[in-house]
């Protein structure tokens, strides 16, 4: 009986979404003190951050946000509008577009699995989805409000976000005023535990390599595993483990990508003003890649195949580059294997919203 209470003690709720147009479900699990998502096939279960647990409140608002143009100082910029999920949590484009037409100077990365980085952007400057969810916002390029203060205030004026931050961050004030609890961390908490939800794994790769299902990957997928894993040196940076893969080392490496340009974008550099970071940017994810062309920071690669020209190439000589990073001499074969392989990183189960 103790066993059996227990079990159901550890599924405290879920979250229904659609993925492919069917019906999913994401289960958080009750641990010590905290909480887990639970993971598709292929993924390690989610850690939650104790100081914001997730409810299906909290979610919900997060997801209101997320896809609310109304966090953009012209009412015309949500989340999705450069991170929208039928695109792999991309917007398919090299850099992404803000307020007014304006373009930013890197690509969106994918929000789905967004969760299972140690940092956030390219750069790594925020520390976590909470981080990164504030910054967006204030961006003069991006969202473009003045000020954190400002976005706060116009979404107190709205009647559905005054009720609905008051039921997931309670508290009773003075008057009946709810101001306490519309605030930027609030707005951040709730979009990062929405985006905690988006996990995508279930893909061919994960039930051939994690499944049993030996015939989930065609021979020249294959053949693309062990080229990825092997000569292409592809897993030193985005490796696979025994249980799960990431396809992220959460590591920072230059590539040459922009080096060759009179005033290249330093990356990582701008954060840490390490020499060494010059130019390095953080280790992508490689989950559902076949989706969000076109790729590196700077959308500089239109397509898979050109990516794999240019690892090919060794990448982009410059003083900074990479020690992993050299040609690595794939025939045709070899690189059309590779491509193959990417393209079964492809999820069956990427939530559509």
């Amino acid at each position: 009986m103790n066993v059996l209470r227990k079990l159901l003690l550890s599924f405290i709720f879920t979250i229904l979404y659609t993925a492919q147009g069917e019906a999913q479900q994401c289960v958080i699990i009750k641990t010590d003190g905290g909480q887990k998502v639970k993971a598709p096939l292929g993924l390690p279960d989610l850690e939650v951050p104790k100081d914001n647990l997730m409810t299906p409140e909290k979610v919900a608002l997060g997801k209101r946000l997320y896809f609310d143009t109304r966090l953009s100082l012209d009412d015309t910029v949500s989340c999705a509008s450069c991170h929208d999920l039928r695109l792999g949590g991309g917007d398919g484009r090299p850099v992404s577009t803000g307020i007014k037409g304006q373009k930013g100077g890197r690509s969106a990365p994918p929000t789905i699995n967004a969760a299972y980085f140690n940092v956030q952007f390219w750069d790594g400057r925020a520390p976590s989805l909470e981080g990164q969810a504030k910054g967006p916002i204030v961006n003069p390029i991006e969202m473009g409000m003045p000020s954190h203060e400002v976005a706060v205030e116009k979404l107190r004026d709205i009647e559905e976000y005054q009720k609905a931050f008051k039921e997931v961050f309670g508290g009773i004030f003075p008057f009946g005023l709810l101001t306490e609890d519309i605030t930027i961390d609030n707005v951040a908490m709730a979009i990062a535990s929405y985006e905690r939800t988006l996990l995508s794994g279930n893909s061919p790769f994960d039930r051939y390599m994690y499944g049993g299902e030996k015939g989930a990957l065609n021979p020249m997928a294959k053949m693309g595993l062990v080229v990825f894993s092997g000569k292409g040196g592809c897993a030193l940076c985005h490796p696979i483990g025994p249980d799960s893969a990431l396809f992220t080392d959460n590591n920072f490496h230059n590539l040459g990508v922009g080096m060759d340009r009179p005033d290249p974008d330093l990356g990582r550099y701008n954060v840490t003003k390490q020499e060494k970071d010059k130019g390095a940017f953080k280790t992508p994810g490689l989950r559902n890649i076949a989706l969000t062309a076109p790729y590196m920071h700077d959308g500089s690669e239109p397509n898979l195949e050109a990516v794999v020209e240019f690892y090919d190439k060794g990448g982009r000589p410059n003083p900074y580059l990479s020690h992993a990073i050299r040609p690595l001499d794939l025939t045709s074969t070899e690189k059309t294997a590779l491509v193959e392989f990417l393209k079964s990183l492809t999820s069956s189960d990427i939530p559509e919203f």
